[in-house]
């Protein structure tokens, strides 16, 4: 759960990942667990931000059970695959849930 100051605070972030969720056409539960994952770990740099989101929508649509492809997603978001694949374990690990080994 996060306070109210960090979803007024990031806004605009919370609306962009709303926009790219749409674009994706995630569940309900893939956005809300992409969400709680980006709260959780928004970096200090504005640059990074976008990945960050990014890798949150791909770990949240695979705890969902409504999973989409790495590069789906990094196309979406208008970030490169390899910012997703270099952190989504990270965020889930972050959250106290293990990333699944394949």
């Amino acid at each position: 759960m996060h306070s109210a100051r960090d979803r007024v605070e990031y806004e605009p972030w919370l609306e962009e990942l709303e926009t790219v969720a749409d674009r994706l056409e995630l569940s309900s539960e893939a956005r809300s667990c992409a969400v709680d994952l980006f709260l959780a770990d928004v970096p200090a740099a504005d640059r990074s931000k976008q990945a960050v989101l990014a890798a949150s929508l791909y770990a949240g649509s695979l705890v969902a059970g409504d999973g989409r492809t790495q590069g789906a997603v990094a196309e979406a978001a208008d970030v490169s695959r390899l910012s997703i694949q270099s952190r989504w374990k990270d965020l889930l690990e972050s959250a106290g849930l293990e990333p699944p080994r394949w």
